[in-house]
């Protein structure tokens, strides 16, 4: 835990810190801090839009603010109007959830929900109306970008909106190519169809000219009403998807079958390829936006990445934006499984849910080693250790859910207090360590979810979802019935204080890793980052016991001085080699040794 003394010690310490890049274009992707919001659950700054220009109940118009399904009246006014407040937090970039219109309402009879989380598109072109407008968007990168802060779009290339149902059943289940191939309408036994065509792995414009007929598997039908709804036209053609039903998310249906009813697009389609460069380079375009995430991107084959991927860097290039910064979300603890996102699909990152689980696995009372192990596959990434700096990191986000809820899962009788010590070491952890710190909105605030997905996506303005109201937040006496945009916050001082930190010390950003010392059991995680110019040496360990630590940390023989930046530090070594530490329970500190001699 951070105290006062040690405050003083940083500010005095960020004062005399120059900052490294020129403008927000020069700085490296690992040199961000980001901020992740919903526009719909962030504040709502023009209640005007909140049904999305639309009239009915809310089956029409998807808004509900007492539902945690529906829409509730976030848009992007709302976070230009916050913008002090997560410049405030130190957020250098903000990672902004979909904004693309999105089809309001969908689910079967009794089970709709509304597309607030901006993952059912029908136009790729335009701003969900619910969000804004273009020009609303606009004005948010362009108020951004004169406060020196990146904006990050979240993208979607694998699927749109269900609007493609098939006549032969509603809820259907995923048809394999071995068992329903391109050749044969409706199974092996079926009329002839689409003659000529050598199969989706053959991806020539040619090839896929022969493939006319989408009813290999199931007979697709668009509902009238539908038929022209997918902005731009050429997306309303179902020979453009896969149309095999429901993917099980195993072998080939995962990357071929609808994402839980989405209409699964045929990635492998040279026109598909070509339709989603031309959209999304638009948006760099148009915008001068400085990154995408891109979603479900595991479900989308290699092939269409390895094309998009350099095409959007490219764009991006020549929109003079020469850090564009690409990441895609692959949920999968594995290293190995991330690490091939990066070697195959050739992406320069993707979301680092191996250090997640790191992380909450450490809070959650088991071995410091788990991180140890994360860290040292760093070697498996395309690029190494290098890729890994800039992986985002990450201890919540709207989908996996919110740390101090796993924190809880695992450890039912914990108390308030050591909870929020636990959370708070959590959220340290990702500020200094390797990777790019993602910060999802409400942690800073205290939030404490009942699960995940719909459960971790709560109002930061007031809301009005009875489950979200009745959550004892961390570090303070409020509810999310009322804003939760509060400085104040323990939570937001101590990420704020290391926000800052990071950014102005170049080890803590773009500096090598090494593991100095871990445990199988609950204790001492320590680490060394160097600063990547002068080779200094930065001592970070981290108590994830009860109990407080004292014990020796192997250093450079070099590092003899040592001036604290977090918690308590010693003047000098030990020895050569060596630095004594003492770290309070669930405590930290941070030690900036001088320049080698």
């Amino acid at each position: 835990m951070i105290r006062k003394t040690a405050l003083a010690l940083l500010a005095s310490a960020l004062a005399a810190t120059p900052v490294a890049a020129q403008t927000y274009r020069d700085r490296l992707p690992e040199d961000e801090v980001l901020y992740f919001l919903l526009p719909d659950r962030f504040e709502n700054g023009d209640t005007g839009n909140d049904r999305g220009g639309l009239t009915g109940d809310r089956l029409v118009t998807g808004f509900d603010p007492t539902s945690k399904g529906f829409y509730h009246g976030g848009d992007l006014k709302g976070v230009i109007q916050r913008l002090d407040y997560i410049q405030a937090l130190g957020a250098t970039a903000i990672w902004v959830g979909p904004i693309f219109k999105n089809k309001p309402v969908q689910g079967a009879k009794g089970q709709e929900s509304g597309g607030y989380h901006g993952y059912w598109i029908t136009d790729f072109t335009q701003v969900d109306p619910h969000f804004g407008t273009n020009a609303e968007f606009k004005a948010l990168v362009d108020a951004a970008h004169k406060r020196g802060i990146k904006v990050y779009m979240d993208i979607v290339v694998n699927h749109t909106a269900d609007v493609i149902q098939f006549r032969e059943c509603g809820d259907c289940s995923y048809r394999s190519r071995a068992d329903y191939p391109y050749s044969r309408r409706g199974g092996i036994t079926g009329a002839p169809i689409n003659p000529g065509f050598a199969g989706d792995d053959n991806h020539s414009a040619v090839n896929f000219a022969k493939l006319t007929r989408p009813d290999f598997a199931y007979t697709p039908v668009v509902p009238e009403a539908e038929k022209r709804v997918k902005v731009p036209a050429w997306l309303n053609d179902p020979i453009y998807y896969h149309n095999r039903g429901n993917s099980t998310f195993a072998g080939e249906s995962s990357t071929m079958g609808d994402f839980v009813g989405l209409d699964d697009l045929m990635t492998e389609h040279p026109r598909v390829v070509a339709g989603m460069i031309e959209i999304f380079g638009g948006w760099i375009d148009r915008f001068g936006i400085d990154g995408f995430r891109i979603d479900t991107a595991r479900h989308v084959d290699p092939e269409f990445w390895q094309a998009f991927v350099p095409a959007m860097l490219a764009r991006a290039k020549a929109r003079g934006i020469p850090n564009f910064h690409i990441f895609g979300e692959v949920a999968d603890p594995e290293v190995a499984a991330l690490a091939r996102h990066t070697r195959v699909d050739r992406f320069p990152a993707v979301l680092d849910f191996a250090f997640n689980q790191a992380v909450t696995d450490v809070m959650s009372g088991k071995g410091t080693d788990r991180l140890a192990k994360a860290f040292a596959a760093d070697v498996l990434y395309e690029g190494g250790e290098a890729t890994a700096r800039r992986l985002p990191t990450f201890v919540s986000n709207h989908d996996a859910g919110r740390i101090a809820t796993f924190i809880r899962q695992a450890l039912p009788k914990i108390g308030q207090e050591e909870l929020l010590q636990r959370v708070r070491l959590a959220e340290a952890m990702m500020l200094l360590l390797r990777g790019v710190p993602t910060i999802y909105s409400g942690d800073e605030q205290g939030f404490v979810s009942d699960g995940n997905d719909q459960d971790a996506r709560e109002d930061m303005f007031g809301s009005r979802v009875p489950s979200y109201n009745d959550n004892k937040l961390l570090g303070s006496t409020a509810t999310t019935a009322t804003p939760s945009f509060h400085p104040a916050h323990p939570l937001f001082r101590e990420i704020a204080t290391l926000a800052k930190l990071r950014t102005s010390h170049p080890a803590l950003t773009r500096g090598r890793q090494v593991t100095r010392f871990a445990s199988e059991k609950p204790g001492l995680f320590a680490v060394s980052r160097f600063d990547p110019r002068t080779g200094a040496e930065t001592v970070i360990a981290f108590n994830t016991s009860a109990e407080p630590w004292s014990g020796n940390v192997q250093v450079e023989t070099g590092s003899t001085t040592f001036r604290t930046l977090a918690g308590t530090c010693p003047a000098s070594a030990a020895a050569p080699g060596s630095i004594t530490l003492s770290l309070p329970a669930f405590g930290y500190t941070v030690c900036a040794a001088g320049a080698p001699k």
